[in-house]
């Protein structure tokens, strides 16, 4: 064989592996990679389902700058999907919060009760909807983080996550000092009404509707009562008879009866259950739920009463039991009159007790005394697991009249 050589001697199979000097493509050097690049695929292009893992896993203070992403990640937000997978990986704070309207929008406080050193967090949110003057007899009803102020003719939903405030329907028939709970995602009133009307229509609000629709009615129409919710059941308690009662003695009776007194209205079945009676009387002038009971506070004119109603049904449980608890130690310069009301908060294995002045100037003139170390409101917290109380911050002064709940953040 000769020692040069050309490219004759290369079989076909050779040369198609060399480059053509003459071909401009084939002298493109190829790089070989080990492992080819991932495809990259947008956040936004995931479908809802996996985009709400991710968003439900981010910290609670970056939720107000989420929702300005897009108006898709803003629906994700608000809806109930996204609520209960934060309540699951366990990134919700249950908190007390207060809420009061001025002029200018809604004043809101948060308080943690479980932190080391409890304290309000304030913030002012305007309505540019307007609406917010009308809710001096308003109360307060929380789904997750979400409070939904509820007066007689408007209804205002507050955002705690992003601060915001909307205008939300107003109740079909209007209505002051209600009662007003929270079941299944759902608000119920019950009672109240207008001078000398008291409806007995029971209403239901679906938030992701924004539509309200009467239920049921109830057998006795309450004025001035107060609403809870414990295992599917809505309790509308105390209150007044407004009626048709012809003799003196007959109104004071009734009035009696319903001050002490709770209905039961099961939202799944639709159905009334028996009513039940406060012990040792008295007018109820707050309650709440907690950890699976009713708890009822009660004034008897001089001094006030604590109760503890078991409401867990089935499960060798003693529906219906009531126990008295010890009553909250209310500072010497509070006086049980009708310039004082209260608000009962259940707050996880807390009960919050809020007393609110409700004319501070009108206390002070018939009290005789100065305005120095006397507040306006006063916050004490009930431990359901060791039975003691003990006082929490005062709310905030510019917080007044306020209109309490429980809120998930």
């Amino acid at each position: 064989m000769s020692e040069s050589c050309n490219s004759r001697h290369f079989s076909w199979l050779m040369k198609s592996c060399l480059p053509n000097p003459s071909d401009a493509k084939s002298l493109v050097p190829i790089h070989h990679h080990a492992n080819p690049p991932a495809t990259v695929t947008p956040i936004s292009s995931l479908p809802d389902d996996l985009l709400l893992e991710c968003l439900s896993r981010v910290p609670s203070s970056s939720i107000p700058s989420l929702t300005a992403v897009c108006r898709r990640w803003s629906r994700l937000l608000l809806s109930p999907y996204f609520l209960h997978l934060r309540r699951r990986l366990g990134l919700l704070r249950h908190s007390l919060f207060a809420i009061s309207a001025v002029d200018s929008g809604l004043f809101a406080a948060v308080l943690q009760p479980q932190s080391e050193v409890p304290s309000w967090r304030v913030s002012l949110a305007v309505c540019n909807d307007g609406g917010q003057g009308s809710l001096s007899h308003a109360r307060a009803a929380a789904i997750g983080p979400r409070v939904y102020v509820v007066s007689r003719n408007a209804v205002l939903r507050y955002d705690s996550w992003t601060g915001t405030v909307a205008l939300r329907s107003p109740m079909i028939f209007p209505r002051k000092k209600f009662a007003i709970a929270v079941v299944s995602g759902k608000i119920y009133v019950a009672g109240g009404g207008g001078g000398s009307e008291v409806t007995a229509a029971v209403e239901e609000y679906d938030p992701e509707r924004n539509r309200w629709e009467v239920v049921t009615h109830a057998a006795r129409k309450r004025y001035g009562c107060i609403g809870a919710a414990v295992d599917g059941v809505f309790y509308v308690i105390g209150g007044l008879k407004i009626g048709n009662e012809t003799s003196v003695t007959s109104r004071g009776t009734a009035a009696h009866v319903y001050a002490s007194s709770m209905d039961l209205f099961d939202v799944r079945s639709r159905q009334w259950l028996r009513s039940r009676s406060v012990p040792g009387g008295g007018c109820v002038v707050a309650a709440c739920a907690a950890v699976g009971h009713v708890y009822v506070l009660s004034s008897h004119a001089v001094e006030l009463s604590f109760w503890r109603f078991d409401a867990r049904r089935g499960g060798g449980g003693g529906f219906g039991e009531w126990t008295r608890l010890k009553s909250p130690p209310l500072p010497a310069q509070v006086r049980l009159d009708g310039t004082v009301r209260f608000s009962c908060v259940g707050v996880e294995d807390k009960v919050a007790v809020v007393q609110v002045v409700g004319c501070i100037d009108d206390l002070l003139r018939r009290s005789g005394r100065s305005e120095r170390g006397l507040r306006e409101s006063l916050v004490l917290l009930y431990d359901t697991v060791d039975g003691e109380w003990r006082r929490a911050a005062d709310l905030p002064e510019m917080i007044t009249r306020a209109a309490c709940a429980c809120v998930e953040w």
